[in-house]
């Protein structure tokens, strides 16, 4: 399947109403896609502008936030890597992350110069990762859908909250699909709402994975109109008297 493809059948299926965006670790932007001009606060933040277009962003593009330009794997030079120090070490001294986590939050590890960004729909390449942005009963059905669900399952879906970003990471690293429930930084970059969480898809994975939330969804609307039946059969039989 094409990204176009998978692109649309994510929507339909799965319901999608902020596009799919997609990214690939590259040295350079690839022929006929331009170098972003924006400035932006984070990473996180090139998320919601690559909804809009297909675009590539170097390194220099992503350090007003340090820790997210931490965990995509970039080199840092001094300047920068002493400010992240000195994030790192206000977030631990007030209690919000402890002393032992910031050398255990994931990492890109291929030390690329830049990012390519863009709606997956767009997306001129095989991306590395796929971004969505999903409400509690699709993160249900991603969750069913990645095996993460189930009692019997030995790979549970990975559900991370700060940083966000370090899902991409651990999802490429681990060829797995994760959920993050979305740090502060990403809530205030990316403006997205509140109901929100953020999944990603390793690339490799991405028509597999397709495939798999299609056949889900279909379940779930089968499961649905079975609650359904069975509600009216109670109401019925109560006659009227069960609350819902």
């Amino acid at each position: 399947m094409s990204n176009q493809d998978i692109a649309a059948g994510l929507a339909d299926k799965f319901g999608l109403d902020l596009p799919p965006v997609a990214l690939a670790f590259r040295d350079a932007a690839p022929a006929g896609v331009a170098t972003t001009e924006a400035i932006v606060p984070s990473a996180c933040a090139f998320w919601r502008l690559a909804e809009k277009g297909v675009f590539y962003a170097p390194v220099a593009k992503h350090v007003n936030c340090p820790i997210g330009a931490f965990v995509m794997g970039f080199d840092l030079e001094k300047p920068l890597m002493d400010e992240l120090m000195g994030l790192i070490g206000q977030m631990t001294a007030c209690g919000y992350v402890g002393a032992e986590e910031p050398a255990k939050i994931p990492t890109d590890k291929r030390k690329a110069k830049g990012i390519l960004y863009g709606p997956l729909s767009a997306f001129p390449e095989a991306p590395d990762a796929v971004l969505m942005w999903l409400t509690p009963p699709q993160a249900m059905i991603w969750s069913e859908a990645t095996g993460g669900a189930s009692w019997a399952g030995e790979t549970p879906t990975a559900t991370f909250g700060r940083p966000a970003c370090a899902a991409i990471p651990s999802a490429m690293d681990g060829a797995r699909p994760s959920l993050s429930l979305g740090c502060m930084g990403m809530r205030t970059f990316t403006k997205i709402p509140a109901d929100r969480v953020l999944a990603v898809v390793p690339g490799p994975r991405l028509a597999d994975f397709a495939t798999a939330i299609a056949r889900t969804a279909d379940v779930n609307v089968a499961m649905k109109g079975f609650y359904e039946g069975r509600l009216a059969d109670l109401v019925k039989a109560s006659g009227g008297r069960v609350t819902v």
